[in-house]
């Protein structure tokens, strides 16, 4: 069935795209290919572009208050054939890394944000205001995700789509020239973060992993439900790398509104924690369309780092007892991440870890409770933020495990 639909999707742009050259023929040269007529009218099936997702996030981020510089930070460039393999794509154009960079004091310790999988970096304008008082605040779009370059995915391992992710990072880092940060990261971008702080511990000083993947030991109920024949077919659209962006953009104009009643039911109707004001759910709606909608690139790195059931391939338990960052997990009392992963892999790491709750949140802890949230992370970089460390107590309503 996902085939069928793929190819009636592809005979549907094809033809869009043949209507669209033979109507314009007359006004364009000789030299028009078929590929430059196909893709404007894709476009206008799927209203966004790179323009859209940077606009839609300065109207996101008019609600932060503090000031802010957003750049696109080059982190260079390959060869078609290039043995870089993130690099490998049918054009050597540079790679660009969207970032934010918020106003802080010359002194204040620098916290970098990494968001999680279908997200980027907006989703923490809740958080920028608030954290910006304590830290000098860079948050990013991965690569592949949000206003960042979105290159052909040409990833065909594990191992491949790690480095991916790692190594584009590592670039980015040293085109900004930072070294000695906190590193934070949520859910899919946790998993990047721990494995980047695994590679390169050396310019890491703590780790912050909100909800974080890869830490999940349940294999054994998701075996049991891949044997029925429920399970048996998510887990072959699973291994087929079909992506919930692919539903938005084969909604084409229909997109929007499907996004708006998501994050209207997650974030208004539906929450753990603080509803968004109307202002706030409208501009994020916007906002998380275009970053979605937009040409699939980092969203199918997927089932070659998860199998069903987000259990990793790679798993970050294995390798706790070579963990040399100290690292705090953070969880909302809600998240439908298991902390018991983090409880476990804490019996085995040889430095400081800790595991904080927030209440009335759930996986998106810094959205549904801001407050509660900024409390954890101050906390969690006492070391660095406090003359007596060890006089500070925990926040009140947070919790430890």
């Amino acid at each position: 069935m996902n085939a069928i639909r793929s190819r009636w999707f592809m005979r549907m742009a094809e033809n869009i795209g043949k209507s669209n050259l033979e109507s314009s023929a007359a006004a364009s040269s000789a030299s028009t290919t078929t590929s430059r007529g196909f893709w404007p009218s894709v476009l206008r099936w799927i209203p966004t572009s790179t323009d859209h997702i940077i606009n839609a996030e300065k109207r996101l981020l008019s609600l932060v208050k503090t000031p802010y510089v957003q750049e696109q930070i080059n982190i260079g460039s390959g060869p078609p054939d290039s043995r870089v393999r993130w690099f490998r794509s049918s054009s050597n154009e540079p790679r660009f890394i969207n970032t934010v960079t918020f106003d802080s004091k010359d002194d204040s310790p620098t916290l970098v944000m990494v968001h999680g999988y279908a997200a980027s970096q907006g989703f923490f304008f809740r958080n920028f205001d608030a954290l910006a008082t304590r830290f000098r605040v860079i948050a990013i779009d991965q690569l592949g995700w949000g206003g960042s370059s979105r290159p052909d995915f040409s990833c065909r391992s594990t191992e491949e789509t790690e480095a991916w992710f790692i190594d584009s990072f590592e670039e980015w880092r040293k085109a900004k020239n930072l070294s000695n940060f906190i590193l934070l990261g949520h859910s899919f971008g946790g998993y990047v973060a721990s494995k980047y702080a695994l590679k390169h511990p050396e310019h890491v000083k703590h780790l912050i992993l909100v909800g974080p993947a890869g830490f999940s030991s349940e294999s054994e109920r998701i075996t049991k439900f891949i044997s029925t024949w429920k399970g048996s077919i998510l887990n072959q659209i699973w291994e087929s790398n079909f992506t919930p962006q692919k539903i938005i953009r084969g909604l084409g104009p229909w997109g929007p509104d499907m996004v708006r009643k998501y994050t209207s039911a997650r974030f208004v109707t539906n929450t753990t924690g603080e509803m968004l004001t109307e202002s706030e759910s409208r501009l994020l709606t916007d906002y998380v369309y275009h970053t979605l909608a937009a040409k699939a690139s980092g969203e199918l790195c997927l089932k070659y780092l998860f199998s069903f059931g987000a259990l990793p391939r790679s798993p970050l338990l294995e390798r706790a007892s070579e963990w040399k960052v100290p690292t705090t997990f953070i969880y909302g009392f809600q998240d439908w991440m298991n902390y018991e992963g983090a409880q476990e892999a804490r019996k085995h790491m040889k430095v400081p870890c800790e595991i904080l709750r927030v209440p009335q949140a759930g996986h998106f802890v810094f959205i549904d409770n801001p407050s509660g949230f900024h409390s954890a992370v101050v906390y969690a970089c006492r070391r660095f933020l406090s003359s007596d460390p060890d006089s500070e107590s925990l926040p009140q309503w947070l919790t430890t495990a």
